[in-house]
């Protein structure tokens, strides 16, 4: 399916799909909205084939929107180097473009869990979600995944077409489950993603 625009890709894009922009609102001083700021997407490469872009954070929940006290919380959070896949009591939108697999070798994602819950939606593409048991969906274009803290992972089994979902991740408890506490688990490679996304805030 093709892309929805033909906007061209941000500078530093890994992927040619449309470029991204963010545009944040606020007040002025009559209560009246207008536009704080508005910008490109600023991606950081993981691998070949795969790209993050930190649309935004909040630090607090709920957050504190006056005096654009969130604003300035996000800020500090992207100059700190310390933000990982969740914000600590907090919530992290999140783009993410997938590569084509490798037509030598069939596509395999990395297994995780984070200690969030997370609304997944795709933009573009379609992708695999698989679960640790085995069970796995194929999602396509407006489709959502809502993660409960459970191990996943995501696979992009096209040869030839790019993925692209958006993620917001809220910061949650960590779950028992008969006895054992399954908190954030990057232990299949998820740990490096993290080190890559530290390199973006």
């Amino acid at each position: 399916m093709p892309p929805s625009t033909s906007e061209p890709p941000n500078p530093g894009q890994l992927s040619p799909l449309p470029g991204v922009h963010r545009h944040i609102t606020t007040h002025d001083s009559n209560g009246k909205a207008v536009f704080h700021s508005s910008e490109p997407g600023d991606w950081t490469t993981y691998s070949p084939s795969m790209a993050f872009d930190i649309i935004y954070t909040t630090s607090t929940s709920p957050p504190n929107m006056n005096n654009d006290r969130d604003i300035s919380d996000h800020e500090a959070v992207r100059n700190s180097g310390k933000l990982g896949l969740v914000n600590p009591g907090g919530s992290v939108c999140r783009i993410v473009d997938f590569g084509p697999s490798s037509s030598e070798e069939p596509a395999k994602g990395i297994m995780h869990r984070t200690q969030s819950l997370d609304y997944g939606i795709v933009l573009e593409g379609e992708i695999e979600c698989v679960l640790d048991s085995g069970e796995k969906r194929v999602m396509r274009r407006g489709d959502v995944a809502v993660q409960r803290g459970t191990m996943h992972e995501w696979r992009n089994t096209s040869t030839t077409e790019w993925v692209r979902m958006i993620f917001v991740l809220l910061d949650g408890e960590k779950i028992q489950i008969a006895g054992q506490e399954l908190g954030e688990d990057l232990s299949a490679g998820g740990e490096e993603v993290a080190k890559a996304l530290k390199s973006q805030s």
